[in-house]
């Protein structure tokens, strides 16, 4: 499994938080991740008009350091 990991926070200031969209790693490699993630995100901005995106990141969720 490949995760983008969206971080977003509210527009008013109030929320800060992880988004994570998950992938098929038979279907998406770490680099199409991070070539096309960036398409992904604004297709998902739209969907979420109330956070601004502050970062995100391409990876392996087993090796995340931190559970959400």
């Amino acid at each position: 499994m490949i995760e983008l990991l969206i971080s977003a926070c509210l527009i008013t200031g109030d929320d800060c938080r992880d988004f994570a969209l998950h992938f098929d790693a038979r279907e998406v490699s770490l680099m199409t991740c991070v070539l096309h993630g960036q398409a992904v995100i604004a297709r998902w901005q739209e969907g979420h008009p109330d956070w601004q995106v502050a970062g995100w990141t391409c990876s392996h969720p087993e090796r995340r350091e931190v559970a959400l």
